[in-house]
């Protein structure tokens, strides 16, 4: 099969329509990826076909359960290389996103990327989710926030609940075996204005992956001593 095949039928299978140009972007960020990991580390992943799979129909794969065409502002904490927010823009022209991530290397890899793909409305931002979530300019200013960052779910909420309108959603990708990490999350969402409105289980086309979608919701400002200084939500996240 035609690598273009697998962005083709996998995008459909998960309800998402892609058109000639956006494959065209998905294969060019593709070729882009490949050429700077060869400098340095931003995928362990370099199969053409295992890269379309597992970073760019597992990223868009949230699309499956939200409607991003009728949102505005969306923010990517911890973005890396990417995802899932470079082929959420993609796949979603409408959305303003700003890709966050706290290594300047990975910020210069995505403004090539945002700059040979004419991503307008695309805005990689270097910095950490604990100062940038102090920042006037970011706090409680994006209606959706995502991430397919590895951290607990207690630490991710408070890296991107900050960051989150209250009435806006924080969409968070985790393994299908998360019940425990939930439930021992639940007091830290509490605390930084967020509760759990929702879950959804999405298989990933051409693959034997399933990632659980949660969905939390932004209920009221977060308190203004979070986040906390940097590192403090990975040593002593809230319990």
């Amino acid at each position: 099969m035609e690598l273009k095949n697998y962005l083709e039928d996998g995008s459909k299978e998960l309800g998402i329509h892609l058109n000639p140009i956006q494959i065209d972007q998905f294969l060019q960020y593709k070729d882009l990826l490949l050429e700077w990991n060869e400098k340095m580390n931003l995928t362990a992943i370099t199969e053409d076909k295992d890269i379309i799979i597992k970073h760019f129909l597992d990223s868009i794969s949230i699309g499956k359960f939200f409607d991003f065409s009728s949102t505005e502002t969306v923010i990517d904490i911890g973005t890396g290389a990417g995802f899932p927010g470079i082929p959420l823009k993609i796949a979603y022209p409408n959305i303003k996103i700003t890709l966050m991530d706290s290594l300047n290397k990975r910020i210069e890899f995505l403004r090539e990327v945002v700059s040979k793909l004419s991503l307008n409305g695309a805005k990689p931002v270097h910095g950490r989710a604990e100062e940038l979530g102090q920042d006037k300019l970011h706090r409680e200013a994006y209606d959706v926030s995502v991430s397919r960052a590895v951290a607990h779910l207690s630490v991710l909420a408070e890296y991107t609940l900050p960051f989150i309108k209250v009435g806006g959603i924080f969409l968070c990708m985790k393994s299908i075996n998360c019940d425990e990490e939930i439930e021992a999350s639940k007091k830290a969402i509490t605390v930084l204005g967020g509760k759990i409105v929702d879950q959804k289980d999405v298989h990933i086309p051409f693959s034997d992956i399933s990632h659980r979608i949660i969905f939390i919701k932004k209920e009221k400002e977060t308190p203004s001593k979070y986040p906390r200084k940097p590192g403090k939500p990975s040593k002593n996240p809230i319990q």
